[in-house]
């Protein structure tokens, strides 16, 4: 429990500590009064606006409690209803799931993934979920495959299989296949084959699967020697099969690539991450000229992610 008494003089921090515990899911007991569920992170949250209180000449306390009742536990709880937030963004998905049908392919991602943000948010703050969680949660999935349906009617399903060990010496100078018109997963992983795998590498972009040439390495589509993998990714799939998972800086790119293309625990760059994706299809001619204008930044971005980390593959 946080119990503030905030100097009325300063109403820019009381918006600021509401925007705080409001984004923290803090329940409202009562005017000035907050709770959360008890854990490490809550203790340090009301720490850190109780120290801010006082610094501005108010006055703050965390306290620990229990409920002593059955019924003052429902209370409690109650104040971390979040039914109305899921009806929201239920009512939000519904639109969408209308509108997609007219929308062009990139809108309607950009749409998907803001909504997805959304309950991902949500769902964090949920102490106490229940049936409109899981609701909201399949909805999500039904509406990604429609998507998936509509724009990459290829894309691969989860295959359960072992991952063979694969040696980089016996892959230069080949030919690889994916389907035209990369979005995430294709891109990261023809850029991850490029530059970590195969430097001679030639790509084939693939208006039909079945029109792979003879000879060529399929990736990120079904029945393609690199593809998904039980809960990886294509792009994590290629840093398993060829030993590069321990590379700090791939390793984060995988989370990326990961939560884009499936979901999964969020990565805050991922949002400005999949605008410049975006934005590259449409100023692209065709899948050369986009490989070619992300490299760098895919390049940069790993940079960034490696840091200071010395034993990173080169």
């Amino acid at each position: 429990m946080l119990i503030t008494n905030l100097p009325g003089r300063i109403p820019t921090l009381r918006m600021r500590i509401w925007r705080a515990l409001k984004a923290a899911g803090g329940g409202l007991l009562r005017d000035g009064v907050y709770v959360l569920p008890y854990s490490v992170s809550a203790r340090r949250l009301f720490e850190e606006q109780r120290l801010e209180i006082k610094k501005a000449g108010g006055s703050a306390y965390v306290l620990p409690f229990e409920s002593d009742s059955p019924d003052q536990s429902v209370e409690v709880e109650h104040l971390f209803d979040r039914t109305a937030e899921y009806l929201k963004l239920n009512k939000q998905l519904e639109v969408f799931q209308r509108d997609c049908v007219k929308l062009p392919e990139d809108d309607a991602r950009k749409r998907l993934t803001a909504i997805a943000r959304d309950v991902a948010e949500l769902q964090a703050i949920d102490f106490f979920a229940g049936k409109s969680s899981k609701q909201l949660q399949d909805g999500l999935e039904d509406a990604k495959s429609s998507l998936d349906a509509q724009f990459s009617p290829d894309e691969p399903r989860f295959a359960h299989r072992k991952i063979p060990r694969r040696d980089r010496k016996d892959f230069q100078g080949r030919t690889w296949a994916t389907r035209q018109h990369m979005w995430i997963d294709r891109v990261c992983s023809a850029w991850l084959i490029r530059r970590f795998i195969d430097r001679r590498a030639k790509f084939v972009w693939l208006k039909r699967i079945q029109d792979k040439p003879k000879g060529a390495i399929g990736f990120d589509f079904d029945a393609a020697e690199y593809t998904h993998v039980d809960s990886k990714v294509t792009f994590e799939v290629l840093l398993t099969s060829f030993g590069l998972e321990t590379d700090a800086g791939l390793a984060r790119l995988g989370a990326l690539v990961h939560f884009l293309d499936v979901g999964g625990i969020p990565v805050a760059e991922a949002k400005g991450f999949e605008s410049i994706v975006s934005g590259a299809r449409i100023l692209s001619a065709d899948d050369d000229a986009l490989l070619k204008q992300l490299s760098p930044v895919l390049d940069s971005l790993y940079q960034s992610y490696l840091g200071s980390d010395s034993g990173s593959t080169k």
